[in-house]
């Protein structure tokens, strides 16, 4: 019919147009079908949606300006660079406390550190009977000892202050592993209301019913270090007694002088002895009230002590002095070696020392410990110029730090330089250079293997 009326050259015209139409609708959809896998299948898969997620994706209703792309981009790169920026992030917003405890303790009721334990001797004796593999002497007259020390757990109030906690905890960590005593550290107020110089007293006493294994506990302050790598305690000296710290029996008591000894670094031996005596020493440091009376009756009664709260030492010297008959016989005011050296008398002499004497004396030619009290490394103020405790400090570490370095042979260009130097060439024969501080292999680290 279409012939009889168009004729027959129109007519194939026509049925050719028709089958191109066909083929052309079929590669539409075929367009569609690929299009839907490349760009999705819409927000609910429906062929409207496809057809408006397609138009607007080749025919965007307006066009983005060219600087307005450009703006966008730098505003997304700006900001993300400042949330990657340590330097102005406020740390604040990590610091935020969680609400304080609701239930207070009661101001009637004599403080207590836990409850009371009488027979703690038999209890541990049983227990280190029944566990014969932790002994709580590791060799002859070589004391199983735990190194305690700790930091509060808010960054320092000062940019550098946590980089001298870092350098104290391992300067400590290595005099502990050449000397084959445990470490703990801690960063947790156990109990609020012992914050500050009491904070140690909660956790020691805890250490010490958790771990029967320990025959020792040292505790050290933060801001101590030690400086003598090779010297070791005479632990034989201290058979007999069950608390060590560094001072003076005429200065405690016979004068009650509140620096007759330091509570920054001492050893308290794990028996019932040393748990009755934190109960006494712990009811003057609760904070508020108690801590501030308590520290009007210490400056009454201990000479030259200025009036501030009461502290953890003034509090041991008014006990030892008021009760010596008590306490006395089994503390050991050790005066010997330097178990704490002030650090205003020692770091000076460094080079004098390092000229005349030689690591493993303990005292005034090569101190164990150089405490540096008073410089609040971690605070924001200290008692003295802050340029002079950061630089004695490093000089200090530094002076430990070479007897560790000289092991493998370096050494710091100076005691004020983070740089280091070689003190020897490398061999072929490694185990022939001599160790001779004996630092490397003691004898407490041999191994005793039975023949069979």
């Amino acid at each position: 019919m279409i012939e009889r009326c168009l004729g027959a050259r129109r007519a194939r015209q026509i049925h050719k147009a028709m089958r191109h139409f066909k083929v052309t609708i079929l590669c539409l959809v075929m367009t569609i079908v690929v299009l839907r896998g490349t760009i999705g299948a819409g927000k609910f898969g429906t062929p409207e949606q496809d057809f408006v997620e397609i138009r607007d994706h080749f025919y965007p209703r307006k066009r983005a300006e060219p600087h307005r792309v450009l703006e966008e981009v730098e505003t997304t790169s700006s900001s993300s660079s400042e949330l990657n920026n340590y330097a102005t992030f406020d740390l604040n917003k990590l610091l935020v406390d969680e609400e304080a405890d609701s239930e207070k303790p009661d101001p009637n009721k004599p403080y207590s550190l836990g409850p009371k334990i009488s027979d703690w001797d038999e209890q541990r004796s049983k227990w280190l009977e029944q566990n014969p593999n932790f002994s709580n002497f590791i060799g002859p007259n070589k004391p199983r000892v735990l190194l305690v020390t700790g930091s509060s757990p808010k960054p320092c109030e000062n940019p550098v202050g946590d980089h001298y906690l870092l350098k104290s905890i391992k300067n400590k960590i290595d005099y502990c592993r050449l000397h084959g005593i445990e470490i703990f550290y801690n960063m947790a107020l156990l109990d609020a209301e012992m914050a500050g110089f009491w904070a140690k007293l909660p956790l020691i006493r805890k250490l010490l019913l958790s771990h029967p294994e320990v025959e020792f506990l040292w505790w050290m302050d933060s801001d101590a270090m030690f400086t003598d790598m090779a010297f070791e305690l005479p632990w034989e000296r201290y058979k007999d007694y069950n608390f060590v710290m560094h001072g003076w029996n005429e200065m405690v008591y016979d004068q009650k002088n509140w620096i007759g000894l330091n509570t920054g670094s001492f050893l308290l031996r794990n028996c019932q002895w040393s748990l009755d005596i934190l109960d006494a020493w712990a009811p003057m440091g609760p904070k508020g009230k108690i801590r501030t009376e308590a520290g009007k009756i210490l400056t009454r009664e201990l000479k030259d002590r200025p009036v501030f709260e009461a502290d953890d030492q003034s509090a041991m010297v008014y006990i030892l002095a008021t009760q010596r008959d008590k306490w006395g016989s089994k503390v050991y005011l050790e005066s010997a070696y330097y178990l704490h050296g002030y650090w205003g008398i020692l770091v000076d002499r460094y080079e004098e020392m390092i000229e005349n004497y030689h690591p493993g004396f303990g005292d005034h030619r090569w101190p164990l410990v150089t405490h540096f009290v008073g410089c609040k490394p971690c605070g924001k103020f200290g008692d003295y110029p802050v340029e002079r405790c950061l630089k004695q400090m490093d000089r200090a570490f530094n002076f430990g730090d070479n007897q560790v370095l000289q092991i493998y042979g370096f050494t710091h260009k100076s005691l004020g330089s983070r740089r280091v130097k070689r003190t020897r060439n490398d061999t072929n024969n490694p185990l022939e250079v001599k160790d001779e501080l004996g630092l490397i292999h003691p004898a407490f680290k041999a191994m005793k293997v039975s023949s069979s």
